[in-house]
């Protein structure tokens, strides 16, 4: 079990390394378009190369931040609850979110697959959108072995 953790733990490692340089790709992309638009000469693109770029930033950097702990949490009333009731609500909130990111990660496969087919880019200058929905929806399937992992935590008294 720890060898496949230790496995989830380097491919978020790696995802968060691509996430963080499609954001540094993009500070220095809409730099250089500031830049030449205030010389008359635009990046084309830029817009559609950023928001592409989001997409991986997001979603490549969602495993790694749960697995970290990183997010924000409001457990105001959980933390004053007994161990076990503590125990039960964080499972039920993390198969709550492994159905969540099931669906997202379905949905993301379902409209890459119809981007592929149809041969959906972007207008300006003619990316393909699949790969992304692609790449997100991975993530987004790691992400529920992260929350699997969390439950195995949580029962084994090794979450708090």
């Amino acid at each position: 079990m720890d060898s496949v953790y230790g496995i989830l733990v380097r491919v978020s490692k790696v995802l968060n390394v691509i996430g963080g340089t499609a954001l540094t790709f993009m500070m220095f992309l809409t730099v250089a378009d500031v830049i030449g638009r205030a010389g008359g000469h635009p990046i084309i693109g830029t817009y559609e190369v950023v928001g592409l770029s989001l997409a991986l930033v997001i979603g490549f950097g969602i495993p790694k931040v749960s697995l970290n702990r990183n997010h924000i949490y409001m457990e105001v009333l959980v933390d004053r609850m007994p161990k076990a009731a503590r125990a039960m609500m964080h499972t039920f909130t993390r198969i709550l979110c492994i159905i969540l990111f099931v669906l997202i990660g379905y949905n993301l496969f379902s409209c890459g697959n119809e981007f592929r087919m149809s041969g959906e880019v972007t207008s300006t200058i003619m990316l393909p959108f699949f790969p992304i929905a692609y790449g997100v929806g991975v993530c987004c399937f790691l992400e529920c072995f992260v929350f699997i992992f969390d439950i195995i935590k949580i029962w084994r008294g090794q979450y708090e």
